[in-house]
């Protein structure tokens, strides 16, 4: 579902801080090599992405889903000199293509990879972030988000994507759809979970910024 006009979103686009060279490099590799490309985060919602790390200015962050390392080389772009982002993904046929892009951005020595199932890594993760991204399986999003939070000290920041799931959050409820189910809730508890303020954002697919208070 698009929620604005094809124009509009071109024009929000050319609007906004351009797209790196390293990245419109990664987003023409991961259509040609990649299945199911229109997973990539993109120009716009990158953009977004570095523009509140930068803000932030994080020393550690974390990111659930790495698919071919364009968010996490966008949210790398604010990291303190002697910053980490540790990006884990349950799929490790992308590992070489990731590291690959990782040190031809520069961040490389900053990104640490994992792989493997986030809720039994997180745990492992002996640190505080300053800055979360959780952009995985639709229904683990609550579990996640809890593994997450014991990670964090007031002011963190738990960015949660694609928290609109293409309008189906607000359309009658398929009973056998769990990740939609599981993202309304999810939308419900964030809004009133007494640990965070929550504002859900209309940037792409949805995204969800939590401050930890």
């Amino acid at each position: 579902m698009h929620f604005l006009s094809t124009i509009l979103e071109q024009y929000i686009t050319d609007h906004s801080q351009s797209e790196p060279e390293i990245l419109q490099k990664l987003t023409r590799e991961t259509h040609l090599k990649v299945i199911q490309p229109r997973m990539i985060t993109g120009h716009f919602q990158g953009r977004v992405l570095s523009l509140l790390s930068k803000i932030k200015a994080p020393k550690n962050i974390l990111e659930i889903g790495t698919y071919t390392g364009y968010s996490a080389i966008c949210l790398a772009e604010g990291l303190t000199s002697d910053g980490s982002l540790h990006t884990i993904d349950i799929n490790e046929e992308l590992n070489g293509m990731q590291r690959r892009f990782f040190q031809e951005s520069g961040y490389g020595d900053q990104i640490f990879q994992h792989t493997g199932d986030a809720l039994k890594i997180i745990p492992t993760l002996d640190m505080v972030f300053d800055l979360i991204f959780i952009d995985a399986e639709k229904v683990s999003y609550d579990l996640y988000f809890e593994a997450c939070i014991k990670k964090c000290r007031p002011g963190s920041i738990i960015l949660s994507d694609n928290v609109l799931w293409s309008g189906k959050v607000v359309a009658p409820l398929i009973a056998k759809d769990k990740a939609t189910k599981t993202l309304i809730d999810y939308n419900r508890k964030l809004k009133e979970d007494p640990r965070v303020e929550t504002v859900l954002l209309p940037v792409r697919d949805g995204l969800t910024l939590s401050r930890v208070v």
